[in-house]
């Protein structure tokens, strides 16, 4: 059942309240925060009862507007307290295809050190460059949001912890963000800019001495190729 709007501003009031009333690392207490885990609770176990990954990231879909007063409470006036709630919705949002609103949250979560829930085995910042990585590799984003969104990840994610491996493919696909291709399909590389070929170059080549098996050798002997070409003029 959605929310009404008294009660989003309720719960956003809430939010407020208990998130400023906690230092950062501490624990989140009180009642706003246990209705919300008992939410999270019953969310989480209709989930567990779906067998099917397509029905699965629809409930989340269908499920994240009951958290988006807390989520904006806890942006607003949080001082960095550990927060299952929001540190979730996070992770949802970017099963969800929901990624301008992920990014919304993912700085908090990254500036806080927030600790994931211990069903995630991966930390904060593995999840965003491997799911990010993986969703504009996957044609899940449109190139369009790729290169609006993968350089956040990977400014946000640069000075974290995470494998090599995962972050190579964050840089292949920033890569193949700027020359516009999606999955194996081909590419002109002849009608990519210089900037943007000088920018997938360094992308590429990045993910290359990450892991040596990351898939870009020829699409950098490519773009070499084309660099060493004068621009095509515009039609």
């Amino acid at each position: 059942m959605r929310q009404t709007p008294t009660q989003r501003h309720l719960q956003r009031k809430l939010a407020v309240l208990a998130v400023a009333a906690v230092p950062s690392g501490g624990e989140l207490q009180g009642s706003a925060y246990e209705l919300m885990l008992v939410q999270l609770a019953e969310h989480r176990r209709r989930l567990k009862d779906i067998q099917s990954v397509e029905r699965k990231i629809e409930a989340k879909r269908q499920f994240l507007p009951d958290y988006d007063a807390w989520v904006d409470g806890a942006l607003s006036a949080g001082q960095g307290a550990q927060d299952l709630i929001l540190t979730t919705v996070l992770v949802w949002h970017i099963d969800a295809g929901n990624y301008r609103r992920a990014l919304q949250i993912a700085p908090y979560a990254v500036r806080h050190d927030l600790p994931l829930p211990d069903q995630y085995e991966r930390n904060l910042a593995t999840v965003l460059i491997d799911e990010f990585g993986a969703a504009a590799l996957g044609g899940k984003m449109t190139i369009a949001e790729a290169r609006e969104h993968l350089p956040q990840v990977i400014a946000l994610t640069e000075e974290l912890d995470a494998p090599d491996q995962a972050r190579a493919k964050l840089h292949k696909a920033m890569g193949f963000a700027l020359i516009g291709k999606t999955g194996p399909a081909d590419v002109d590389f002849d009608a990519v800019s210089t900037p943007d070929a000088r920018a997938a170059l360094e992308h590429l080549q990045r993910a290359l001495a990450l892991f040596d098996q990351v898939g870009v050798k020829k699409d950098i002997e490519r773009l070499e190729r084309r660099l060493k070409k004068p621009d095509v003029p515009a039609p």
